[in-house]
């Protein structure tokens, strides 16, 4: 021992600052106390050592010698409180601080008072450390709150972006004053805004969403929300997207029309960028905003109309049907802007290109064109659209001239070339007679005329309905018979010609019977004009609509009651809450906000008190030997996000000593083992447990496999090998329910190319109980509203939708029926379609349906 400490202690000594540290860093790891007295002057030494390294290293020694055996250095915190008056270096005063923080708290504070006015002149590593001891201290002594608070104010302005960050959270503790609530979100929002991570902007928004989820706090970010807007800068598409829900809560009729005039700005600012892959979903996103704050309140809704309405005319189908949707509610709901915004969707008619846009376009105009004016404009714009008519007559002129034409063109622009022969006589040869039909001109036709050429005649079926209520309001408004009819007979000839045309054979696809049927349908009202058909097509279409817009104002009214957060009142005959009496979970704002953080990182956040930990742990043990195994071993598996956390339990069974033993693991699937767990030796009947990291990539089922090997100590023989249970990862601790609109669910059913069709196969007898039991079991919301799903007519069809902690989206479809025919008690039959980006995540999601199909009884 002598021979150690001697050779420790000239370690200490040596002329190379390096040794020096590294030897004070072992120090921290020596439990010893017979080693380490020994060596207490050399360590007292190294504080006053010329080089910083050396000195701090030599700071965190003592501190973990005094931690362990106080009786080797009693005076340590006096020690290091001196060695803080007179130290420079700022890693080494942070050591020494933190020291203090956790041996003499009041030795601490008394430094910080005696330095306050300079703390803002201190490096960001020694900022950290004293914004967590003012909170500390705060946490546990209210009173000295006033003392600290203008310290963390200082702080806010601090150079380090991770001290504001800290400091700003930490004010938010300490003080719910207005002044100290515009502070932090202040500073949160500046941190957004300069910082170039994507990871930090996201961070810091959560802040400040979950600082207005407090009453309290949110009248005073309403006051910010133009400064969160400008947050909009940001070029990620989530970021944004958080920003202006946020931005949408928090605005009042004091900031709506500051909030539409940006967002128009950032509207015109899409139109002229670059398009880029998200440049079409962020300009859905602004559309989307612009609707929600028109229906909020209507007055700005006349400045909104005219901006959208240039979106029409894009080629992106999304933003552009947001904007139909929108300019629909709005013409409904807003009667004195009616003429205001057929005047415009008029004035853009001719320049919209997308089929879907112009087939509502057409149904909004032909709904609310009314007066003899607007009637007659629609008219003109429909005629320009299709072009001559009889379409079909047209077509085949068109057809035949064209050859003609194109060859009289020739002959009069064709260059003549004179060339030579065999014989030596000439030849002329003309320009014409060497081009092939390929440099035939693509063929321009108008919109209307397009989407028909193409197949398309559903639009023609949607132009049948719209000329009949055009048709029956002008005879209405106009007197003159002569007139009335010549309407009509220019409405009825349209339609006769879209039916001609499908039927000839010109277009690509011919007209289907379900927009035949459509076509005559219009075509016999119009020859009839019953009172019946009369009042469906001039009144009830326009009910309907009113009514549909109802049943989704009252769906989204209880959404928002159903997420309101519960306003805290505190009334004369409450219970007084003792901090020293009350649970844990009932603690909120009061918990140790330092040490909640720490456990979220480290996975170790426990469940409700309400909930037995041990019965909820022993649920997720896997037994990975048999009893009767020389070596048992059993995993608890802790899923923490993107990490799984696998604490084996290892108990040697025999009567010798097993060295060498390793835990051997691998992966199947996106898992990846972060470390492998080093080698052990174990006494005969003793026990270890052993930590295994392993990373997450994405959402698909993983499996854990492996074995452990060891050497029995004295024995000759080959390594030993017991082969471990396969540990199955379940994904649904990375689903979570999610929400999207029929729109979306749509467009992504279209897109994703992965499809995995699982049959029904269960003993349930109800379909309400299935689909709430595949609800329950898969973590998906169904979309689908409740109204659509009451009622028993002996089938159900049902869409639902999840997505994955990584971003990952799965959409499935239900389709059940009760076979009536084979009696009351027979079960369910039919199919789930499950579809998803990635093969994993569809292939995944039917296995878990097919696992817990059937209810256990």
């Amino acid at each position: 021992m002598i021979l150690v400490c001697d050779a420790y202690r000239k370690d200490l000594q040596h002329p190379n600052e390096f040794i020096r540290g590294s030897t004070l860093r072992f120090l921290c790891k020596l439990k010893e106390p017979e080693l380490l007295e020994p060596l207490m002057p050399a360590i007292r030494a190294c504080l006053e050592h010329r080089h910083a390294y050396v000195r701090r290293n030599a700071v965190l020694a003592i501190y973990t010698i005094y931690r362990s055996h106080d009786f080797l250095i009693p005076d340590a915190p006096e020690l290091i409180a001196n060695f803080l008056e007179g130290e420079q270096d700022m890693s080494c005063k942070r050591n020494a601080f933190m020291m203090l923080i956790h041996a003499d708290q009041d030795r601490a504070l008394n430094y910080l008072s005696s330095c306050i006015d300079q703390v803002h002149t201190f490096g960001d590593i020694l900022q950290l450390v004293i914004v967590e001891l003012i909170y500390k201290v705060c946490h546990a002594n209210p009173s000295e709150r006033a003392r600290f608070i203008r310290c963390i104010y200082n702080l806010l302005n601090s150079s380090s972006p991770a001290v504001r960050y800290e400091a700003a959270g930490t004010l938010v503790t300490l003080s719910t004053a207005p002044t100290a609530i515009r502070a932090a979100a202040s500073c949160y929002i500046e941190l957004i805004v300069k910082e170039s991570d994507n990871n930090v902007k996201l961070i810091v928004l959560d802040r400040l969403i979950a600082l207005k989820e407090v009453p309290s706090h949110e009248k005073v970010l309403q006051e910010l929300v133009m400064d969160i807007l400008r947050v909009l800068s940001a070029p990620d598409l989530e970021v944004r997207k958080k920003t202006l829900n946020l931005a949408l809560d928090l605005v009042t009729s004091r900031s709506i029309e500051e909030m539409v005039l940006v967002l128009k700005k950032e509207v015109v600012k899409t139109s002229n960028a670059v398009e880029q892959e998200d440049t079409g979903k962020y300009r859905q996103l602004l559309v989307r905003s612009l609707h929600q704050c028109s229906v909020k309140f209507s007055d700005v809704a006349s400045s909104i109309i005219p901006v959208l309405m240039e979106f029409l005319s894009d080629t992106n189908e999304l933003a552009a049907l947001d904007v139909l949707v929108f300019i629909r509610e709005a013409i409904q709901r807003f009667e004195p802007l009616r003429s205001f915004i057929v005047e415009k969707l008029l004035e853009v008619f001719a320049s919209i290109k997308a089929l879907q846009i112009l087939r509502a376009a057409l149904w909004i105009l032909g709904e609310y064109c009314e007066t003899v004016d607007d009637i007659q404009a629609l008219m003109n714009e429909i005629r320009q659209s299709l072009g001559e008519i009889p379409i079909v007559d047209d077509e085949m002129k068109k057809a035949a001239g064209e050859d003609k034409g194109e060859e009289a063109e020739a002959m009069q622009s064709g260059t003549v070339q004179r060339l030579v022969t065999a014989d030596g006589t000439y030849a002329t040869q003309s320009a014409f007679s060497t081009t092939t039909s390929s440099t035939k001109k693509e063929i321009v036709r108008p919109p209307l005329r397009k989407f028909l050429m193409e197949g398309d005649f559903f639009i023609g079926a949607a132009l049948a309905t719209t000329l009949t209520k055009l048709a029956l309001r002008y005879i209405e408004a106009v007197d003159s018979p002569r007139k009335q009819n010549s309407f009509i007979a220019e409405s009825m000839l349209i339609m006769s010609t879209v039916i001609h045309l499908g039927k000839s054979g010109l277009p690509s696809k011919p007209i289907t019977d379900d927009d035949v049927d459509r076509i005559a349908l219009c075509l016999r009202v119009l020859s009839e004009r019953t009172d019946l058909l009369r009042s469906i097509f001039s009144q009830l279409c326009r009910r309907s609509l009113n009514n549909m817009l109802i049943v989704k104002a009252e769906e989204d009214k209880q959404n928002q009651q159903s997420s309101e957060r519960r306003v805290v009142k505190v009334q004369a005959d409450d219970p007084i809450n003792f901090i020293q009496l009350i649970s844990k979970n009932e603690m909120g704002v009061l918990e140790n906000q330092f040490e909640v953080t720490l456990s979220q990182a480290l996975g170790t956040t426990g469940k409700k008190e309400t909930d037995p930990s041990s019965s909820s742990k022993l649920n997720k043990v896997t037994q990975l030997t048999g009893f009767s195994d020389p070596v048992y071993a059993e995993a608890y598996v802790h899923v923490n996000q993107y990490d799984i956390v696998l604490d084996v339990l290892i108990v040697n069974q025999t009567s010798d000593t097993l060295q060498n033993l390793t835990l051997e693991l691998a992966t199947l699937g996106d898992l990846k083992l972060v470390e492998k767990p080093q080698p052990m030796t174990m006494a005969p009947h003793d026990f270890c447990n052993i930590k295994a990291n392993v990373k997450v990539a994405s959402t698909e089922n993983g499996i854990i496999f492996g074995n452990i090997v060891y050497d029995v100590s004295g024995a000759a023989s080959d390594r030993n090998c017991v082969v471990l249970n396969d540990i199955h990862i379940d994904i649904m601790d990375y689903i979570v329910p999610a929400t999207c609109t029929e729109t979306e669910f749509r467009q992504m059913w279209a897109e994703f190319e992965w499809e995995n069709k699982v049959s029904v196969n269960t003993n349930i007898i109800d379909l309400q109980e299935y689909l709430k039991h595949l609800i329950k079991t898969t973590n998906m919301k169904c979309l689908t509203p409740e109204k659509a799903l009451s009622g028993d007519c002996g089938f159900m069809a049902a869409n639902m939708y999840a997505r994955s902690i990584f971003g990952e989206d799965a959409l499935a479809n239900l389709s059940i029926e009760k076979p009536v025919h084979l009696g009351a008690d027979a079960s369910v039959i039919g199919h789930i379609r499950i579809r998803a980006k990635s093969q994993g995540m569809a292939l995944s999601l039917g296995d878990k349906i097919n696992m817990s199909q059937k209810k256990n009884t």
